[in-house]
Protein backbone atom coordinates (compact mmCIF):
# COMPACT_ATOMS: atom_id res chain seq x y z
CA UNK A 1 0.00 0.00 0.00
CA UNK A 2 3.47 2.18 0.85
CA UNK A 3 4.82 1.70 -2.51
CA UNK A 4 1.34 2.71 -4.57
CA UNK A 5 1.05 5.67 -2.62
CA UNK A 6 4.80 6.54 -2.98
CA UNK A 7 4.45 6.05 -6.86
CA UNK A 8 1.07 8.17 -7.28
CA UNK A 9 3.18 10.63 -5.48
CA UNK A 10 5.88 10.75 -7.52
CA UNK A 11 3.77 10.02 -10.72
CA UNK A 12 1.61 13.77 -9.41
CA UNK A 13 5.35 15.47 -9.50
CA UNK A 14 6.38 14.17 -12.49
CA UNK A 15 3.12 16.12 -14.28
CA UNK A 16 3.88 19.09 -12.16
CA UNK A 17 7.29 19.46 -13.75
CA UNK A 18 6.26 20.90 -17.52
CA UNK A 19 3.85 23.21 -15.69
CA UNK A 20 6.90 24.62 -13.40
CA UNK A 21 9.18 25.09 -16.70
CA UNK A 22 6.47 26.74 -18.29
CA UNK A 23 5.92 29.65 -15.47
CA UNK A 24 9.30 30.37 -15.90
CA UNK A 25 9.52 30.87 -19.50
CA UNK A 26 9.79 35.23 -20.12
CA UNK A 27 6.58 36.33 -20.62
CA UNK A 28 5.60 38.19 -24.30
CA UNK A 29 4.95 41.85 -24.24
CA UNK A 30 1.86 42.76 -25.15
CA UNK A 31 1.39 46.28 -27.61
CA UNK A 32 -1.96 47.71 -27.74
CA UNK A 33 -3.05 48.67 -31.03
CA UNK A 34 -5.77 51.70 -31.01
CA UNK A 35 -6.91 53.39 -34.13
CA UNK A 36 -10.11 55.70 -34.60
CA UNK A 37 -9.99 53.80 -38.30
CA UNK A 38 -10.59 50.18 -39.58
CA UNK A 39 -8.57 46.99 -40.06
CA UNK A 40 -9.50 46.40 -42.90
CA UNK A 41 -8.16 49.42 -44.59
CA UNK A 42 -4.99 49.90 -42.43
CA UNK A 43 -4.51 46.26 -44.46
CA UNK A 44 -5.38 47.01 -47.68
CA UNK A 45 -3.16 50.26 -47.66
CA UNK A 46 -0.47 48.10 -46.16
CA UNK A 47 0.18 50.67 -43.47
CA UNK A 48 -0.06 47.54 -40.92
CA UNK A 49 2.20 45.18 -42.51
CA UNK A 50 5.17 48.21 -42.68
CA UNK A 51 4.40 48.58 -38.97
CA UNK A 52 4.88 45.02 -38.26
CA UNK A 53 8.29 44.38 -40.54
CA UNK A 54 9.68 47.28 -38.73
CA UNK A 55 9.02 45.96 -35.61
CA UNK A 56 9.94 42.64 -36.61
CA UNK A 57 13.34 44.51 -37.46
CA UNK A 58 13.61 45.40 -34.30
CA UNK A 59 13.71 42.18 -33.36
CA UNK A 60 10.13 41.66 -31.93
CA UNK A 61 7.81 39.59 -34.50
CA UNK A 62 4.24 39.21 -33.86
CA UNK A 63 2.66 35.77 -32.77
CA UNK A 64 6.45 34.89 -31.46
CA UNK A 65 8.22 37.60 -29.66
CA UNK A 66 5.55 40.01 -28.95
CA UNK A 67 1.59 39.74 -29.06
CA UNK A 68 -0.27 42.59 -30.23
CA UNK A 69 -4.21 43.78 -28.90
CA UNK A 70 -5.89 45.56 -31.37
CA UNK A 71 -8.53 47.82 -31.00
CA UNK A 72 -10.09 49.37 -34.14
CA UNK A 73 -12.80 52.61 -33.48
CA UNK A 74 -13.88 52.25 -37.05
CA UNK A 75 -14.66 56.48 -37.67
CA UNK A 76 -17.16 55.96 -34.35
CA UNK A 77 -14.73 58.50 -31.96
CA UNK A 78 -16.18 58.13 -29.02
CA UNK A 79 -15.60 54.18 -28.26
CA UNK A 80 -12.20 55.29 -28.22
CA UNK A 81 -11.69 56.33 -24.34
CA UNK A 82 -13.49 52.84 -23.26
CA UNK A 83 -10.84 51.34 -25.62
CA UNK A 84 -7.89 52.60 -24.12
CA UNK A 85 -9.30 52.27 -20.83
CA UNK A 86 -9.87 48.27 -21.45
CA UNK A 87 -6.04 48.52 -22.95
CA UNK A 88 -4.92 49.52 -19.78
CA UNK A 89 -6.57 47.10 -17.90
CA UNK A 90 -5.34 44.10 -20.14
CA UNK A 91 -1.35 45.73 -18.54
CA UNK A 92 -0.21 46.36 -22.28
CA UNK A 93 3.84 47.01 -22.16
CA UNK A 94 2.98 50.63 -24.17
CA UNK A 95 0.01 51.39 -26.31
CA UNK A 96 0.15 52.68 -30.16
CA UNK A 97 -2.34 55.26 -30.71
CA UNK A 98 -3.09 56.27 -34.32
CA UNK A 99 -5.84 56.68 -37.04
CA UNK A 100 -6.43 60.37 -35.86
CA UNK A 101 -5.98 63.10 -32.74
CA UNK A 102 -8.82 61.58 -31.10
CA UNK A 103 -6.87 58.09 -30.11
CA UNK A 104 -3.99 59.61 -28.82
CA UNK A 105 -5.83 61.85 -26.39
CA UNK A 106 -7.67 58.84 -25.31
CA UNK A 107 -4.33 57.50 -24.58
CA UNK A 108 -2.98 60.19 -23.08
CA UNK A 109 -5.98 60.07 -21.04
CA UNK A 110 -6.40 56.29 -19.59
CA UNK A 111 -2.63 56.19 -18.51
CA UNK A 112 0.18 58.68 -17.31
CA UNK A 113 2.56 55.47 -17.13
CA UNK A 114 2.43 53.59 -20.04
CA UNK A 115 4.32 54.33 -22.61
CA UNK A 116 2.86 55.96 -25.67
CA UNK A 117 3.68 56.24 -29.20
CA UNK A 118 1.27 58.19 -31.31
CA UNK A 119 0.82 59.53 -34.65
CA UNK A 120 -0.78 62.77 -34.42
CA UNK A 121 -1.80 65.30 -37.62
CA UNK A 122 -2.24 67.75 -35.15
CA UNK A 123 0.54 69.77 -33.16
CA UNK A 124 1.33 67.14 -30.07
CA UNK A 125 2.33 69.94 -28.01
CA UNK A 126 -0.68 71.89 -28.61
CA UNK A 127 -2.82 69.18 -27.60
CA UNK A 128 -0.82 68.10 -24.42
CA UNK A 129 0.47 65.05 -25.59
CA UNK A 130 4.17 66.08 -24.58
CA UNK A 131 5.82 69.25 -23.53
CA UNK A 132 8.02 69.76 -26.55
CA UNK A 133 9.23 68.08 -29.90
CA UNK A 134 12.98 67.42 -28.48
CA UNK A 135 12.24 66.82 -25.03
CA UNK A 136 8.46 65.04 -24.80
CA UNK A 137 8.34 64.50 -21.31
CA UNK A 138 5.51 62.16 -19.76
CA UNK A 139 4.54 58.89 -21.07
CA UNK A 140 4.58 59.70 -25.01
CA UNK A 141 6.18 60.32 -27.95
CA UNK A 142 5.53 59.46 -31.70
CA UNK A 143 4.88 61.13 -35.38
CA UNK A 144 3.22 64.11 -36.29
CA UNK A 145 2.76 64.03 -40.22
CA UNK A 146 0.98 67.77 -40.64
CA UNK A 147 -1.72 66.58 -43.53
CA UNK A 148 -4.62 69.27 -41.75
CA UNK A 149 -2.63 72.41 -42.01
CA UNK A 150 -1.53 71.30 -45.82
CA UNK A 151 -5.74 71.20 -46.86
CA UNK A 152 -4.87 75.28 -48.15
CA UNK A 153 -2.08 73.88 -50.21
CA UNK A 154 -4.46 70.92 -51.64
CA UNK A 155 -6.83 73.43 -52.41
CA UNK A 156 -4.14 75.49 -54.63
CA UNK A 157 -3.03 72.77 -56.47
CA UNK A 158 -6.95 71.57 -57.23
CA UNK A 159 -7.12 74.76 -58.75
CA UNK A 160 -4.63 74.94 -61.25
CA UNK A 161 -5.82 71.46 -62.08
CA UNK A 162 -9.17 72.76 -62.20
CA UNK A 163 -8.30 76.73 -62.83
CA UNK A 164 -12.12 77.72 -64.35
CA UNK A 165 -14.29 76.04 -60.87
CA UNK A 166 -15.39 78.43 -58.83
CA UNK A 167 -17.76 76.41 -56.17
CA UNK A 168 -15.77 73.78 -54.75
CA UNK A 169 -16.69 71.53 -52.49
CA UNK A 170 -15.27 70.83 -48.75
CA UNK A 171 -16.27 67.27 -47.48
CA UNK A 172 -15.69 67.07 -43.91
CA UNK A 173 -16.07 64.70 -40.78
CA UNK A 174 -17.89 66.48 -37.69
CA UNK A 175 -16.54 64.12 -35.48
CA UNK A 176 -13.05 64.57 -35.87
CA UNK A 177 -11.88 68.00 -33.88
CA UNK A 178 -9.30 69.08 -36.80
CA UNK A 179 -12.30 69.46 -39.18
CA UNK A 180 -13.08 72.88 -37.88
CA UNK A 181 -9.33 74.61 -38.15
CA UNK A 182 -9.28 72.72 -41.57
CA UNK A 183 -12.54 74.54 -42.88
CA UNK A 184 -11.48 77.64 -41.74
CA UNK A 185 -7.85 77.35 -43.44
CA UNK A 186 -9.71 76.46 -46.87
CA UNK A 187 -12.53 79.04 -46.48
CA UNK A 188 -9.53 81.79 -45.97
CA UNK A 189 -7.23 80.37 -48.55
CA UNK A 190 -10.51 79.88 -50.87
CA UNK A 191 -11.38 83.77 -50.51
CA UNK A 192 -8.02 84.72 -51.96
CA UNK A 193 -8.66 82.65 -54.51
CA UNK A 194 -12.26 84.07 -55.57
CA UNK A 195 -13.45 80.46 -54.85
CA UNK A 196 -16.73 79.43 -53.22
CA UNK A 197 -16.41 76.59 -50.43
CA UNK A 198 -19.34 74.28 -49.88
CA UNK A 199 -18.69 72.55 -46.77
CA UNK A 200 -20.57 69.16 -46.62
CA UNK A 201 -20.63 66.77 -43.81
CA UNK A 202 -20.41 62.89 -43.51
CA UNK A 203 -19.36 60.34 -40.54
CA UNK A 204 -21.18 57.36 -42.42
CA UNK A 205 -21.18 55.58 -45.75
CA UNK A 206 -25.01 56.48 -46.50
CA UNK A 207 -24.02 60.17 -45.00
CA UNK A 208 -20.79 60.42 -47.61
CA UNK A 209 -23.76 59.05 -50.74
CA UNK A 210 -26.04 62.22 -49.32
CA UNK A 211 -23.04 64.41 -48.96
CA UNK A 212 -22.02 63.85 -53.36
CA UNK A 213 -26.27 64.12 -54.28
CA UNK A 214 -25.65 67.68 -51.63
CA UNK A 215 -22.73 68.11 -54.19
CA UNK A 216 -24.01 67.97 -57.31
CA UNK A 217 -27.17 69.72 -56.37
CA UNK A 218 -25.26 72.61 -55.41
CA UNK A 219 -22.88 72.32 -58.91
CA UNK A 220 -19.56 72.04 -56.95
CA UNK A 221 -16.94 72.15 -59.84
CA UNK A 222 -14.40 69.84 -57.80
CA UNK A 223 -13.75 68.86 -54.27
CA UNK A 224 -11.50 69.02 -51.56
CA UNK A 225 -11.57 65.72 -49.08
CA UNK A 226 -10.36 67.03 -45.35
CA UNK A 227 -8.26 64.56 -43.23
CA UNK A 228 -10.38 61.93 -41.26
CA UNK A 229 -9.64 57.93 -40.50
CA UNK A 230 -12.66 57.44 -41.54
CA UNK A 231 -12.74 58.47 -44.75
CA UNK A 232 -9.25 57.01 -45.36
CA UNK A 233 -11.25 53.50 -44.39
CA UNK A 234 -13.85 54.48 -47.32
CA UNK A 235 -11.02 56.22 -50.12
CA UNK A 236 -12.67 53.41 -52.83
CA UNK A 237 -16.10 54.79 -52.24
CA UNK A 238 -14.86 58.08 -52.42
CA UNK A 239 -12.86 57.51 -55.65
CA UNK A 240 -15.61 56.03 -57.22
CA UNK A 241 -18.12 58.77 -56.21
CA UNK A 242 -16.24 61.00 -57.65
CA UNK A 243 -15.76 59.34 -60.67
CA UNK A 244 -19.12 58.65 -61.06
CA UNK A 245 -20.45 62.28 -60.24
CA UNK A 246 -17.22 63.50 -62.23
CA UNK A 247 -16.19 65.52 -59.82
CA UNK A 248 -12.32 66.27 -59.68
CA UNK A 249 -11.21 65.43 -56.27
CA UNK A 250 -8.22 65.71 -54.35
CA UNK A 251 -6.63 63.96 -51.49
CA UNK A 252 -3.84 63.67 -48.95
CA UNK A 253 -2.25 60.59 -49.18
CA UNK A 254 -1.50 58.36 -52.19
CA UNK A 255 -3.59 55.38 -51.23
CA UNK A 256 -6.64 57.51 -52.34
CA UNK A 257 -5.06 57.73 -55.93
CA UNK A 258 -4.04 54.14 -55.94
CA UNK A 259 -7.92 53.29 -56.09
CA UNK A 260 -8.73 55.60 -58.44
CA UNK A 261 -8.18 58.72 -56.87
CA UNK A 262 -7.90 61.76 -58.93
CA UNK A 263 -4.72 63.52 -56.73
CA UNK A 264 -3.04 63.58 -53.43
CA UNK A 265 -1.01 65.86 -51.51
CA UNK A 266 0.67 65.26 -48.05
CA UNK A 267 3.14 63.06 -46.19
CA UNK A 268 3.76 58.99 -47.10
CA UNK A 269 1.93 56.71 -44.56
CA UNK A 270 4.21 53.99 -45.29
CA UNK A 271 7.22 56.28 -43.23
CA UNK A 272 4.44 57.31 -40.85
CA UNK A 273 4.12 53.75 -39.38
CA UNK A 274 7.17 52.46 -40.09
CA UNK A 275 8.72 55.07 -38.06
CA UNK A 276 5.91 53.98 -35.13
CA UNK A 277 7.50 50.58 -35.83
CA UNK A 278 10.78 51.42 -34.60
CA UNK A 279 9.96 53.54 -31.72
CA UNK A 280 7.49 50.71 -30.36
CA UNK A 281 10.39 48.52 -30.50
CA UNK A 282 13.19 50.78 -29.21
CA UNK A 283 10.64 50.51 -26.21
CA UNK A 284 10.27 47.32 -25.87
CA UNK A 285 14.02 47.16 -25.48
CA UNK A 286 14.03 49.36 -22.84
CA UNK A 287 14.18 53.30 -24.47
CA UNK A 288 11.89 55.27 -22.59
CA UNK A 289 9.30 58.12 -24.48
CA UNK A 290 11.19 61.22 -23.20
CA UNK A 291 14.27 60.62 -24.68
CA UNK A 292 12.82 59.88 -27.69
CA UNK A 293 11.70 63.09 -30.03
CA UNK A 294 8.80 63.76 -31.57
CA UNK A 295 9.58 62.79 -35.36
CA UNK A 296 7.89 65.60 -37.41
CA UNK A 297 7.48 64.95 -41.12
CA UNK A 298 9.02 67.45 -43.95
CA UNK A 299 9.06 65.21 -47.04
CA UNK A 300 5.49 65.57 -48.94
CA UNK A 301 4.23 63.80 -52.19
CA UNK A 302 1.98 65.09 -54.92
CA UNK A 303 0.74 61.94 -56.79
CA UNK A 304 -1.57 62.37 -59.53
CA UNK A 305 -3.62 59.76 -61.37
CA UNK A 306 -3.35 60.67 -64.90
CA UNK A 307 -5.55 58.09 -66.01
CA UNK A 308 -8.37 59.78 -63.58
CA UNK A 309 -7.06 62.94 -64.98
CA UNK A 310 -7.56 61.61 -68.87
CA UNK A 311 -10.97 60.45 -67.83
CA UNK A 312 -12.03 63.61 -66.02
CA UNK A 313 -10.69 65.57 -69.55
CA UNK A 314 -8.65 67.55 -67.43
CA UNK A 315 -4.70 68.46 -68.48
CA UNK A 316 -2.04 68.23 -65.92
CA UNK A 317 -0.17 71.41 -66.35
CA UNK A 318 3.30 72.36 -66.42
CA UNK A 319 3.41 73.46 -62.57
CA UNK A 320 2.95 70.25 -61.64
CA UNK A 321 6.15 68.89 -62.06
CA UNK A 322 7.34 71.72 -59.68
CA UNK A 323 8.61 71.32 -56.55
CA UNK A 324 5.93 72.87 -53.93
CA UNK A 325 8.82 73.06 -50.68
CA UNK A 326 11.87 72.26 -49.61
CA UNK A 327 12.44 68.85 -49.36
CA UNK A 328 10.05 67.84 -52.25
CA UNK A 329 12.09 65.72 -54.97
CA UNK A 330 10.02 65.36 -58.21
CA UNK A 331 9.60 61.89 -60.06
CA UNK A 332 7.75 60.96 -62.91
CA UNK A 333 5.88 57.34 -63.53
CA UNK A 334 3.67 56.05 -66.00
CA UNK A 335 0.20 56.93 -64.37
CA UNK A 336 1.70 59.62 -62.04
CA UNK A 337 3.49 62.43 -61.29
CA UNK A 338 4.98 62.12 -57.95
CA UNK A 339 6.73 64.49 -55.26
CA UNK A 340 8.52 61.71 -52.95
Amino acid sequence: MMERRDFITLLGGAAAWPLAARAQQPKVPVIGYLSGGSAAASASAQILPVFRQSLAEAGYVEGRSVAIEYRFAEGQYDRLPAMAAELVRREVAMIVATGGTAPALAAKAATATIPIVFSVTDDPVALGLVVSFARPGGNATGVNFPLAELAAKELGLLHELVPAARRIGLLVNPNNSPSAAVTKDVTAAASVLGIEIGVVEANNSRAIEAAFATLVRGRSEALLIGTDPFFFSRRVQLATLAARHVIPATFNSREFVEVGGLMSYGTSLTEVFRQLGAYAGGILKGAKPVDLPVVRSVTFELVINMSTARALGLEVPPTAARPRRRGDRVKRRACSVRFC
